[in-house]
């Protein structure tokens, strides 16, 4: 079992080879979550590829021109001042 030691500060290194197994590198970003049936926390990378975000944001019904999307930027900034 690997370990590491929390710094006074709550800092933890985390060991090379849970970092190359994790494929983390520095930077990266942890996300920590609570699995209720082991009672564990689990790590897990919070980093995705550009290739994982595909379909996350859904086609428009009908598409929008430059021109209207130039109006709707406008009509916002007016709104804001």
């Amino acid at each position: 079992m690997t370990t590491a030691t929390i710094t006074s500060k709550g800092q933890v290194t985390i060991p090379v080879n849970v970092r190359n197994r994790l494929g983390l590198e520095s930077g990266d970003r942890i996300e920590f979550s609570f699995n209720d049936e082991t009672g564990r926390y689990e790590i897990h990378p919070a980093t995705r590829s550009l290739a994982s975000l595909k379909g996350i944001v859904k086609k428009p019904v009908r598409p929008v021109s430059i021109e209207d999307m130039n109006r709707a930027i406008a009509e916002q900034g007016a709104s804001a001042r």
